[in-house]
């Protein structure tokens, strides 16, 4: 059984098999999640996404789909880079399906690489402008349904949260939907 962790910290520094990046559509870095990636992984990353841009995603990666590179020198073997929708009120629900296919494209990919662990960011709830609360209920309830699926070996899935705010709020959100005691 796959463990579900929550962790307050930098997702630039986590030894897993595969960091997710909250990235934009072009795949070329920005900021918040993706400017720091792309930073602390160096060029490599950025030369992957270039040739994923030169080839089949050469409009960019679409909202909710997800797709693999190098980690380059971050302590992670790939990234798997997803890009979240921005919230919209006027939109939510095919807005909110986006967001949990962000994360359930990410764990399909991460198992197709075979990997064992990996950590997620808080997708969207940055710049994108999602409320935390529902994009931690949603982000949950997606990996949690995603797992239940999946086949492969993958052990811990982890969700590596910028703040204290947004920490305690994921942790009380997992509690609420009964997967934390």
């Amino acid at each position: 059984m796959t463990q579900i962790t929550l962790v307050e910290g930098d997702i630039t520094q986590q030894e897993v098999d595969v960091v997710v990046n909250a990235a934009n559509s072009s795949l070329l870095g920005g900021g918040g999640v993706d400017g720091a990636i792309h930073r602390k992984g160096g060029p490599e990353i950025l030369a992957d996404c270039r040739a994923l841009r030169a080839g089949h995603y050469g409009k960019g990666l679409p909202t909710g789909r997800a797709v693999a590179t190098t980690a380059g020198r971050l302590p992670a073997r790939w990234v798997v880079h997803t890009v979240g929708p921005v919230y919209r009120a006027e939109e939510y629900e095919e807005r909110a399906g986006l967001l949990a296919s962000c994360y359930r494209e990410s764990l399909r990919v991460s198992v197709e690489l075979g990997a064992r662990s990996m950590a997620f960011p808080a997708i969207s709830a940055g710049i994108y402008g999602w409320p935390v609360e529902d994009a931690a209920r949603i982000a949950l309830t997606a990996v949690a349904e995603a797992l239940a699926d999946a086949r492969g070996e993958l052990e811990e899935v982890r969700f590596v949260l910028f703040g204290e705010a947004t920490y305690e709020t994921f942790e009380q959100v997992e509690r609420e939907l009964g997967q934390r005691s």
